[in-house]
């Protein structure tokens, strides 16, 4: 490998706890000059909060190694509204995640028509019916208007035990609709595509480090690049079952703390 894309939640830390070992491995990796960013599908909190929640565990971390789909799609945005004015983006986001979102135009939050992009990613408990059906309604006034999902993670580990991310709340407007999210997160190869891109190295080289077969394994896969799960996060020994031989990961490691010693 010559360079890594490391997926957060599940792989460095669990929700609000670090993973035993990440800061060592990481600090190994760092020191060996191994390029590597963070590839997360987290939708919950902008970047910088990400840059901060890293420090408290021990890894230093600049806003520019972290690719998220907040990032990604506010870039896609600010592309799409340059020059047209009636262009305006519906966010169903949680408040921490906003602030990725600057110099996009976004309607009012109770706005339920007038959007041109409805831009969902993990709201949490925030979700409610009133929430989804706003969603809907905004996707159903406009037949041009895009549905854009933040990333397909089905769910993720939190501190109480399994949660939903988004993938099923898009799936919902998807059925609702009749039509198809753009995706800007995992497992979309376009957002595998601009990590590799940002680190410099060709996709056959670089590994992904993840906890999910589906968005982590088989969309880093299917992106020509290698991958590894890990035995942590969200996990479980029947994911490898029915997997397709294309989607199977290249290795399957205990923890990140194995890493070192199998990428060197």
């Amino acid at each position: 490998m010559n360079g890594i894309l490391f997926d957060l939640d599940g792989v460095v830390y669990n929700s609000e706890t670090p993973i035993a070992g990440a800061a060592e491995a990481l600090a190994r990796i760092r020191e060996r000059g191994i390029p590597h960013l963070f590839v997360t599908n987290t939708s919950s909190r902008g970047r910088e909060a990400l840059v901060e929640k890293l420090g408290r565990f021990g890894i230093p971390t600049a806003a520019e190694q972290i690719v998220t789909p907040c990032v990604a799609a506010a870039e896609w945005l600010r592309t799409r509204q340059a020059g047209q004015a009636g262009d305006s983006a519906a966010l169903f986001l949680a408040p921490k995640a906003r602030a990725d979102f600057s110099g996009v135009r976004c309607l009012p939050e109770d706005a339920e028509s007038g959007a041109r992009f409805v831009v969902v990613g993990d709201m949490g408990e925030r979700w409610d019916y009133r929430s989804l059906n706003r969603a809907f309604r905004l996707l159903h006034s406009d037949p041009e208007s895009v549905l854009v999902a933040l990333g397909m993670t089905r769910f993720w580990l939190g501190e109480d035990g399994l949660r939903l991310d988004a993938a099923p709340f898009v799936a919902a407007l998807e059925c609702a609709t009749g039509r198809r999210a753009v995706v800007l997160g995992k497992p979309a190869a376009s957002f595998f595509g601009l990590a590799v891109q940002k680190l410099g190295v060709p996709a056959s080289e670089v590994a992904m480090v993840g906890d999910d077969i589906v968005t982590d394994i088989g969309g880093a896969k299917r992106a020509g690049l290698k991958a590894i799960l890990l035995r942590t996060g969200k996990y479980r020994p029947a994911d490898l079952d029915g997997v397709a031989d294309g989607d199977r990961p290249d290795a399957v490691l205990d923890s990140i703390r194995d890493l070192p010693d199998f990428a060197m």
